[in-house]
């Protein structure tokens, strides 16, 4: 059986990952596609719920032996992907997948599945307030988090290309909003 894809992208520190663990919680029916990374795990972090951290040199051999759905180099030497045998293993339990990816691992989700598949971009209020979020997490450094931002008004440019956008001013009408988009596409 092939299930259905929710794919929810954003920039980093927009909220997606807080509206995508909200979402499990209320859809049985939804399953979260755990990515692959070649980056290091941070210390609150483990294998295989949060990433399936891999070497640089095994995500590489991935990519050679065509593993992936998709992937991206997002960073230099920092990969990104979804493995196929993930999206195989939920869709065996009669599942749909719910994905939490970055802006271009979305959309070239979307333009795989097609009609298969829902692309929500959570829009931040703005760029401050993004940067403040990034700060408060405590696990990037300044160099990180400028990176972070200026990939951000990139992103943003993008989110015309979703199937749908939530805007996360609040958390609350993020949470609201999503449901009832997440809902209406399943049923």
């Amino acid at each position: 059986m092939q299930g259905k894809l929710i794919i929810f992208s954003a920039p980093s520190g927009a909220g997606k990952t807080t509206i995508v663990q909200h979402l499990l919680k209320i859809f049985p029916e939804l399953e979260f596609s755990v990515s692959a990374c070649s980056r290091p795990m941070r210390k609150d972090e483990t294998q295989g719920i949060d990433y399936y951290f891999l070497s640089l040199d095994e995500f590489k051999q991935k990519i050679a032996n065509e593993e992936f759905i998709e992937w991206e180099e997002v960073y230099k030497d920092n990969f990104y992907g979804t493995l196929k045998s993930e999206v195989v293993r939920i869709w065996k339990k009669g599942k749909h997948i719910i994905f939490d990816m970055d802006v271009v691992g979305g959309l070239n989700l979307k333009k795989q599945f097609g009609k298969e598949s829902l692309a929500i971009f959570v829009m931040p209020p703005s760029i401050e307030h993004l940067e403040k979020r990034l700060q408060s997490r405590e696990t990037e450094t300044p160099e990180s988090i400028k990176r972070r931002i200026g990939k951000a008004e990139n992103e943003l440019q993008a989110a015309i290309m979703f199937d749908k956008i939530v805007l996360n001013d609040t958390l609350e009408h993020a949470l609201v909003e999503a449901e009832k988009i997440v809902s209406d596409f399943l049923n």
